[in-house]
């Protein structure tokens, strides 16, 4: 698979053809292990069950992935989360970009690994090069917003620092994946919610703030449900 990205260093903005051939979602990663297990309660609250260990990680279709600026879903019980993404061309080559793994709720308090398929992948068209940010990793600020009937809700917030950062990330997918991380697409996942309750909206929209360098990466989309069909 083939993605068509916006380089942005600190130079230069330029177009970057990225191909990979493997994805995989990451879950549970909190470095505070009180982060983590705070995440896990408010899933376990709703009904989804929680891991035997963590982290997890989750292999993803490749073309379950999309630049768009708007999905289908097949019901309304679903709704986003913000991640960082990691695009690895090798171990020396790595741009981070920023995503969002939509997931099907309902289908999820049965099966957590077709939850992660039904719905896609999203991420950020544009990316930085990692080495550019790693020095100041845990400063880098997320952000997530849903907007449901009209009313926006402001619905993840916190420093990176509160996740395991890239390398702890690569380290834990090499400890699942024999061999090198090479043509690979990694969605770090995410942090607990503000309100600890999901809300399932019209509209999700993420940031990643780079307060040092001056500069932010975001993206937003419009989330669509099948419901065009008459129920008898």
């Amino acid at each position: 698979m083939k993605l068509e990205l916006v380089l942005e260093n600190k130079q230069e903005r330029r177009e970057l053809a990225f191909t990979y051939n493997r994805m995989v979602n990451a879950g549970y990663v909190g470095k505070n292990q009180e982060e983590a297990r705070r995440h896990i309660e408010e899933l376990a609250a709703k009904g989804i069950p929680g891991p035997k260990s963590i982290p997890v990680l989750y292999p993803v279709i490749c073309n379950a992935l999309s630049l768009d600026s708007e999905i289908e879903v097949y019901e309304n019980e679903t709704c986003g989360e913000v991640e960082y993404v990691l695009c690895i061309v090798t171990e020396d080559e790595i741009y981070v970009g920023l995503g969002s793994d939509h997931t099907d709720r309902h289908l999820e308090e049965s099966d957590i690994p077709r939850a992660k398929q039904i719905c896609p992948n999203l991420m950020s068209r544009t990316v930085w090069p990692l080495e550019e940010v790693e020095n100041h990793w845990d400063d880098l600020l997320m952000s997530a917003k849903v907007v449901n009937q009209g009313e926006e809700t402001l619905y993840q917030k916190g420093r990176l620092g509160l996740l395991l950062n890239p390398a702890e990330l690569m380290s834990f997918v090499k400890s699942k994946i024999p061999g090198p991380l090479e043509n690979l697409i990694i969605f770090s996942g995410t942090m607990g919610m503000l309100n600890g309750e999901f809300i399932f909206g019209q509209n999700f929209s993420t940031q990643l703030i780079d307060e040092k360098l001056n500069r932010r990466l975001e993206f937003s989309y419009n989330i669509r449900p099948l419901d065009y069909l008459t129920v008898e």
